[in-house]
């Protein structure tokens, strides 16, 4: 059986591009109202357009992830669009610093982690009443293989990626007795601008034998993440790595 969104409110962040613009088609195309939030706006109303264009239910909101108040005020905005809130899909990621840490920019290294660890973070904060008025519901956040192995020249990334995983880990453990499960989807290696002239070099971080995948591919996944029942699996990594994390 195709899996079923309907009658879900989804809220997906980095949904003008790569991972989260599947992840939001998909996840109305299953049904789902979808909240589309990124920096760029043109972007993001495009999807937007887009779900409503084939029937669905959606809407944009432009702003930054790591906006504590702007992300707080989208989840008000989805709730009353919609209302209520059901799942979240944290797919805001940056990585703007890739040489070895002592040639650095520690303005770059910052932000990696501001974006990639306490978007997160925000998202999350943001999220919580919401789903807790729902009585329930998903936080998924897209982690990175580079988050549990590391690789030279990779510190912001891995560092920021390796603080995501242990958030989604104590998050779990915070909500253990509630119906709001944590998880996170490691891709692996996803064919955007994300990696645009990194591709050969990532090839040679990560093995010959792993899957260069467009991000359409990481959709079974993320509805499989979305559709597990309330008291499903909560605090664990699900990755499409061709290899060891």
């Amino acid at each position: 059986m195709a899996p079923t969104l309907a009658g879900r409110v989804a809220l997906v962040t980095g949904a003008g591009r790569g991972i989260g613009r599947a992840v939001a088609l998909a996840y109305a195309q299953a049904g789902a109202a979808v909240a589309c939030v990124a920096r760029s706006g043109g972007e993001v109303a495009a999807v937007a357009q887009a779900i409503t264009a084939a029937g669905g239910r959606a809407i944009a909101l432009a702003g930054d992830a790591t906006d504590a108040a702007l992300m707080a005020a989208h989840v008000r905005a989805t709730e009353a669009e919609f209302g209520g809130l059901d799942i979240v899909f944290g797919a805001a990621g940056a990585s703007l610093e890739n040489k070895p840490v002592a040639e650095s920019d520690p303005t770059l290294w910052r932000r990696t982690v501001e974006v990639n660890l306490f978007g997160t973070f925000v998202t999350a904060h943001a999220a919580l009443p919401a789903l807790r008025r729902r009585g329930g519901g998903k936080l998924i956040f897209v982690g990175s293989g580079m988050g549990h192995r590391g690789a030279a020249t990779r510190s912001a990334y891995a560092s920021s990626k390796a603080g995501l995983n242990m958030l989604v880990r104590v998050l779990a453990q915070e909500l253990a007795g509630e119906d709001i499960t944590v998880n996170e989807l490691v891709p692996g290696p996803v064919l955007t601008a994300f990696i645009s002239g990194r591709v050969d070099a990532l090839r040679g971080a990560v093995g010959g034998q792993e899957w260069f995948k467009e991000p359409e591919d990481v959709v079974p996944l993320a509805l499989f993440m979305a559709t597990q029942p309330p008291r499903g699996p909560t605090g664990q990594t699900f990755s499409l790595a061709r290899r060891d994390l």
